[in-house]
């Protein structure tokens, strides 16, 4: 009964040590900096130059409507698409209270992390006011290489266009 008791004990814990981690967790406040970096700076300022410093060599994006991009298409497309109507300029929002992240260890020692939420997506046009286009969920896992949060894989669906 008492190994039981133990091995129980033990699952709970692990269960709560691997778990979504809370706002005020260091971690947390390090990826919501890494997003804002990703998505403030570079989707919505296009500071691109910045961007690119956050994503890993391998870096991966699966789109839901767009298809998969390596990062040179990926860069390509911000310059391209996102980065090139300054009139018509799309502007990402996160939905601040949608943000979860959750630690990636090996062997006790975190190597990365699990980021998921949802954001909205407006457009921003002279002369008028900022409109709503649609919203999406994501996932990205980010990796610490060399001390450096860099974005690896990232997951962007479930769409919607705005009514």
């Amino acid at each position: 009964m008492h190994k039981k008791l133990t091995n129980l004990l033990f699952l709970f814990s692990s269960v709560f040590v691997f778990a979504q981690v809370p706002e005020e967790n260091i971690l947390f406040i390090q990826l919501k900096k890494m997003d804002d970096i990703v998505f403030e700076e570079g989707f919505n300022q296009c500071d691109l130059k910045n961007l690119e410093k956050t994503i890993h060599s391998e870096f991966e994006f699966y789109h839901d409507i767009g298809g998969i991009q390596v990062k040179d298409d990926f860069m390509n497309s911000m310059k391209s698409n996102i980065c090139s109507t300054p009139n018509h300029k799309p502007i990402r929002k996160l939905v601040e209270e949608s943000l979860q992240v959750y630690p990636l260890y090996n062997q006790g020692v975190i190597y990365g992390a699990i980021q998921n939420g949802e954001h909205e997506f407006w457009i921003k046009e002279s002369n008028k006011k900022l409109y709503q286009t649609g919203s999406a969920k994501f996932s990205t896992t980010w990796l610490l290489v060399d001390g450096e949060w860099k974005m690896k894989n990232v997951l962007s669906y479930d769409h919607n266009e705005s009514k």
